[in-house]
């Protein structure tokens, strides 16, 4: 296997990221959630959303041997839409996502990072350090915020 790279989200990024995002919930998120409210998420992630959502936050994409293998965004200090290709997990893809962009809010001066993770995603940030501050209902269900301290 080779590398991994970090980019910059491109609008042509918007059918891979969607299709990315779908497998995942439909291959790994519907362990934990009723079919229903997968279809409603997959429903949410179009390519057109992706677009948009680039022109609102900043958006990265994981590439391996040219081929996207997963994507995190961020606004600020908080964290959105982190995904890794169900063959790719275990192998570090999400980890050096979420340092790549620690490292940019830090250098922009801020003291954390902030995510709303799905209950799926929960166990995954507390491995690489995150908290938990609160659980909130969202319209797909539970979502636990979590922080983590971003040292100097």
């Amino acid at each position: 296997m080779g590398e991994v790279t970090i980019r910059p989200f491109r609008p042509e990024d918007g059918e891979t990221l969607s299709a990315l995002v779908v497998r995942c919930l439909r291959e790994v998120n519907s362990r934990d959630y009723p079919a229903e409210l997968i279809d409603r998420m997959c429903a949410h992630f179009t390519p057109d959303r992706f677009r948009e959502l680039g022109s609102e936050r900043r958006i990265y994409v994981a590439q391996r041997d040219g081929r996207v293998v997963g994507t995190v965004s961020r606004d600020g200090n908080k964290v959105y839409t982190m995904f890794v290709d169900p063959d790719a997990h275990g192998g570090g893809i999400g980890r050096r996502l979420m340092r790549h962009i620690e490292d940019l809010a830090r250098a922009e001066g801020h003291e954390f990072m902030e995510t709303g993770a799905s209950i799926t995603g929960h166990g995954f940030y507390r491995r690489i350090g995150y908290r938990d501050v609160r659980v909130s209902d969202t319209e797909f269900g539970i979502n636990h915020i979590l922080r983590r301290p971003l040292r100097r």
